[in-house]
């Protein structure tokens, strides 16, 4: 048996590595997209472009702007003169934010009445005009609150240094600046692990078959389940190499802190190999082409990443949607390399998570041999 297999994976290994263009797309192409996914994939808005009209034109009204100005959320590239300018903006793409000051807004600061100043965002994208319009919210209390001590100074400086004041203290655990990157970051090694991993298993059986080997390889006194473990534990080893090189790019190039134990996470993602090995393993036995396979793999791949909460919140999802992500291996190991990277949490924490992706990788497996042997039958 061993010799049988060895000889096997002698075959595999020849076959991925003999093609120089097979050599380069295992390991460029999730370096590169590792690196680039890492900076694009992040919630932080910055630089919002922001168009400014300001009917009220005074010292006032300037210092708000300049607020807006010299904070890194927005930056201010037109001065306007009329609404509709900034209507033309926003409809071209070219701003994001609107901000309008109509006259009387210094006079009614100073009557110690309530100023309004009009913010129209661009709300096509909700997600970013949410956190723009937080930001502006931010930007416009702290201006109110620096306007009103400065008013009490300059008329009663003695009730300005008795005027009571809360302080909040944040907290922030395992991401103490807040950087959406160090959330984002461990995420897209799970997304190419997967994606690498699905894909090149996908292929395994199929491209066998497809140009005809198939038959003659099980013609041989090769057993089933030699041929499969024949062909699985290749990807099985260049899905961990892969998985170590994206990891140590995410740490080293990225800053983002490892503060668990390795083996834990080698744990996780061995785990998780299984479950995407047997799911690319699954999609290969049902197609009958290599088209066939690469369209059922994004069937797969696409779901998987949305269900995972890589992006959004999964309590975010209608409720009977949750019951969906059950199913997603993706959605375990993100629990996994997120706590593992910043949290530093054991097995003693997360062996709910890998109970599930073992669970999923011998059902996975089990099918993907049944269906294999039906499909030779």
């Amino acid at each position: 048996m061993w010799n049988r297999l060895k000889q096997m994976l002698i075959k595999e290994f020849i076959q991925v590595f003999r093609d120089k263009r097979s050599r380069f797309v295992l390991f460029i192409p999730p370096l590169a997209q590792m690196l680039i996914f890492g900076y694009a994939a992040t919630l932080d808005i910055r630089h919002v472009a922001t168009a400014v009209l300001d009917y009220d034109n005074t010292l006032e009204s300037r210092d708000l702007i300049f607020h807006f100005s010299g904070s890194p959320y927005f930056h201010v590239q037109q001065r306007v003169s009329d609404p509709g300018e900034i209507r033309d903006l926003i409809d071209r793409g070219q701003v994001i934010l609107g901000l309008r000051i109509d006259r009387g807004f210094a006079q009614d600061l100073r009557k110690g009445q309530t100023a309004s100043v009009q913010a129209i965002v661009d709300s096509s994208n909700s997600n970013t005009a949410l956190v723009a319009l937080g930001y502006v919210n931010q930007i416009a209390a702290k201006f109110a609150q620096d306007y009103q001590f400065d008013l009490m100074q300059r008329t009663s400086p003695m009730l300005a240094a008795a005027t009571p004041n809360i302080v909040l203290q944040r907290q922030p655990w395992f991401n103490p600046d807040l950087r959406s990157q160090w959330f984002f970051v461990p995420g897209v090694i799970g997304n190419l692990i997967m994606v690498i991993v699905v894909i090149l298993t996908a292929f395994a059986v199929v491209r066998e078959r497809e140009i005809g080997t198939l038959e003659q390889i099980m013609v041989t006194p090769i057993r089933r389940v030699e041929f499969i473990l024949g062909k699985t534990i290749p990807f099985f080893l260049i899905g961990l190499l892969d998985a170590t090189l994206i990891s140590l790019v995410g740490t080293l190039w990225f800053r983002v802190p490892f503060r668990g134990s390795v083996w834990v996470l080698g744990l996780g993602v061995v785990l998780f190999l299984l479950c995407v090995l047997g799911v690319g393993l699954f999609i290969s036995t049902v197609s009958a082409t290599q088209q066939q396979a690469m369209v059922s793999s994004f069937f797969f791949i696409m779901p998987a990443v949305i269900f995972s909460g890589f992006g959004t919140p999964i309590s975010s999802m209608p409720h009977w949607l949750q019951y969906l992500t059950y199913f997603d291996p993706l959605r375990y190991f993100l629990v996994v390399i997120r706590g593992v990277y910043l949290k530093g949490i054991g097995v003693d924490v997360l062996w709910p998570q890998m109970a599930a992706m073992l669970t999923i990788a011998l059902s996975m497996l089990a099918i993907s041999v049944l269906r294999f042997h039906k499909s030779i039958e």
